[in-house]
């Protein structure tokens, strides 16, 4: 269920420490999230591709993880530019559309796919585990840490519960459809879906208690900081802060 196909390419940015990354795109985000200039969005979607091609992931790869967002981002061009209040730009019948609106909607899809690109460069080139552990480095919530590391580990397990009752529906004759029967079908999937998990998550409960579980987790990885990891932090941190001083102080 988890393709984790970015981390299996070579590249700087796969070597660089997990840490740096979870930080760098921690502060990248926030930035371009409260920024509304697009000399500074466009500058930060720029920024996105070349780590990018820095990092050589596959463009239609990447395109197609960033299809689900712009998807959604279609979806509010089509009701953004006429539900905002501004000045007329332009008319579709008894819809007008406004110059508000539309500037609106042209900062979510460019702040959208920015942080989306950046995400994907620096997170994806990392294993999920390394992930988690790299997020217990930087003293995250240890519950938030067990959150992430028993959702990537129970994820596909839940998943094959889910196959196994849709084969069990499709073995008894059952064809979805737009009634009553259906709507009552799936409900009763959910529901099973939903206590199954429960009873599973029980099982793992008691099973890691009996072998000695005490809230933590340990992790025979370690990490170390190499001089070229300290001079991209810097050099990124110095990026993302020029973006914000941009956005800021009004430069440009």
């Amino acid at each position: 269920m988890i393709d984790e196909h970015f981390a299996s390419v070579d590249s700087f940015i796969h070597r660089l420490d997990p840490r740096v990354k979870i930080v760098v795109v921690f502060l990248f985000s926030i930035v371009v999230a409260v920024s509304n200039r697009f000399v500074v969005l466009m500058s930060a979607l720029a920024l996105g591709l070349c780590i990018v091609l820095v990092a050589r992931l596959p463009i239609k790869e990447l395109i197609r993880r960033l299809l689900p967002v712009n998807m959604f981002i279609v979806f509010l061009w089509f009701f953004l530019p006429f539900t905002f209040e501004g000045e007329p730009l332009f008319s579709m019948g008894p819809l007008v559309g406004t110059h508000e609106g539309v500037l609106y909607a042209a900062r979510i899809s460019i702040k959208s796919n920015a942080i989306m690109v950046v995400l994907i460069a620096l997170v994806t080139s990392t294993p999920i585990l390394t992930l988690g552990h790299a997020m217990h480095e930087l003293r995250a919530p240890e519950k938030i840490v067990h959150l992430f590391f028993f959702t990537y580990r129970y994820l596909h397990v839940i998943h094959q519960e889910y196959l196994r009752l849709v084969n069990a529906m499709k073995v008894r004759g059952f064809r979805p459809g737009t009634n009553m029967h259906t709507y009552k079908t799936f409900a009763c999937l959910v529901g099973m879906l939903l206590v199954r998990s429960s009873d599973r998550a029980e099982r793992v409960r008691n099973a890691m208690l009996c072998r000695g579980f005490r809230g933590k987790l340990y992790s025979l990885s370690q990490f170390s900081l190499k001089t070229s990891d300290v001079i991209s932090l810097i050099v990124m941190l110095a990026l993302v802060l020029a973006l914000g001083v941009l956005e800021w102080t009004k430069i440009a």
